[in-house]
């Protein structure tokens, strides 16, 4: 997720708590900016440093922002760029 989409995903993540685990994922960057962005946005939900690299591997994330929506039965849908809220909103619904 980038600055642009930070609030639409954490009111998601609010929205969907009780439907939907959401987890930020952070790939580069120094762990200062890592926790400055989240304090800058409010998050709430858990928030990860991957600095090698291996979870935007394991769901062949080429670059931010991105998200992994794994569904319940365990199928992977990957969004690479930028989400609006409304279309986020509807796949999580799908997916659940």
């Amino acid at each position: 997720m980038c600055n642009r989409e930070a609030t639409s995903v954490e009111a998601a993540a609010i929205e969907f708590q009780d439907s939907a685990n959401f987890v930020g994922v952070a790939w580069t960057g120094s762990d200062d900016e890592f926790q400055g962005f989240i304090d800058k946005h409010g998050l709430t939900f858990p928030q990860i440093s991957d600095d090698p690299g291996a979870v935007f591997d394991r769901f062949g994330v080429p670059y931010q922002p991105a998200f992994a929506i794994v569904a319940s039965d365990g199928s992977v849908e990957l969004i690479s760029g930028a989400v609006e809220p409304e279309l986020l909103a509807q796949i999580i619904s799908e997916s659940a």
